[in-house]
């Protein structure tokens, strides 16, 4: 049994008198076990951020099958405009009811159950083939000895700035050294408001006075990781009007220095997207990706909103890996994106 890896240790100090407890962490059996404690925390969470979204789409998937004993034309255009509804976008909900459809032909008898599972799984699919992993933990890919550089991008508005604290007290909290950039030097108090995310997450911070040049910068925070051999490098972006040429320009500079240094620097450029803006952040994502290569994609504020699906058609319309959820406030609400747990907890009865 687990509690039998479990054991407490009781030492006596003989000089002093005094007797301290000390508890055995060595067995892999209790390693595992407060793992799996850790993830059910993480699924709570995930559970708690999504409830809105969660709630939204089942009222109205109930009230698509509500009455009905098989799967017919009018049912599947009941729940076409339910997911519509929800934010997941029509191509992506066109794709999802064709394989419902197909699906159905099989077996048409159904409840709501029946029908929540159906589209667990053909989304969990969809998601599959679109370039969606499932990620386990703020992992860091082989950079070959170099600190991993990771560029984040995104409007003003979006939890950007946030978002880089989250992840750096997350690579922290690993072991990792860390150094974060304010490569954010058009907006007032950006700089400050890095700096206080560094004090909480246990980092440093490189920065400079407000309107230096941001491409400076992100070469200065560059430098110093490789010099004093930091772990991780996370540079923050000002929030770009993504109608505003000249500063999707700026971006394209910026990655131009970092590569001076060393030509796989970035090795991820991150786009920051708020979920709660739900077909906006797909029209955000559109100009991004036109405007620089964004390699994954971080969805913030689905907490408070019943527009989570719109996760699902960024996955499936840019087939850009997402790689980040944030799903509340605190520093431990930032998570992994797990497309199986995700679709669970959205799709949750």
């Amino acid at each position: 049994m687990m509690i039998q890896s479990l054991y407490w240790r009781l030492l006596f100090c003989s000089d002093k008198g005094e007797a301290f407890l000390l508890f055995n962490f060595n067995s892999l059996a209790t390693m595992s076990f407060f793992k799996n404690l850790f993830s059910k925390n993480k699924k709570e969470d995930l559970d708690k951020g999504l409830e809105k979204s969660s709630q939204s789409i089942f009222s109205k998937l109930s009230k698509a099958v509500a009455g009905r004993s098989e799967i017919d034309v009018d049912v599947l255009d009941s729940i076409e405009e339910a997911l519509v509804a929800s934010d997941i976008g029509v191509d992506t909900t066109i794709k999802i009811i064709e394989r419902l459809e197909a699906r159905a032909e099989k077996d048409k008898y159904l409840n709501v159950k029946e029908v929540y599972d159906m589209l667990k799984n053909e989304i969990i699919d969809l998601l599959s083939e679109n370039n969606t992993p499932d990620y386990t933990d703020f992992d860091l890919p082989d950079t070959c000895g170099q600190p991993y550089v990771m560029m984040i991008v995104g409007v003003n508005g979006t939890g950007k700035t946030t978002t880089v604290g989250k992840l750096a007290y997350q690579f922290e909290k690993q072991g990792k050294k860390v150094v974060m950039g304010a490569a954010d030097t058009f907006r007032a108090a950006a700089i400050e408001q890095l700096a206080v995310w560094a004090d909480r997450a246990g980092t440093e911070v490189i920065k400079q006075k407000m309107g230096s040049d941001p491409a400076a910068v992100a070469y200065d925070t560059v430098s110093a990781a490789v010099s004093r051999n930091y772990d991780v490098c996370l540079v923050d972006t000002a929030g770009r009007l993504h109608n505003k040429k000249h500063l999707m320009d700026e971006l394209s500079k910026i990655k131009r220095v970092m590569k001076k240094i060393d030509s796989d620097f970035p090795h991820d450029v991150m786009l920051v997207l708020d979920g709660s803006t739900g077909q906006n952040a797909l029209e955000q994502a559109k100009h991004f990706t036109n405007a620089t290569e964004v390699t994954c994609i971080a969805i913030t504020k689905l907490d408070g909103t019943a527009k989570g699906g719109v996760v699902i058609g960024i996955a499936d319309q840019f087939k850009i890996p997402i790689k980040y959820i944030g799903v509340g406030e605190g520093l431990e609400h930032l998570q992994v994106f797990n497309k199986k747990e995700f679709v669970d907890s959205l799709f949750k009865i």
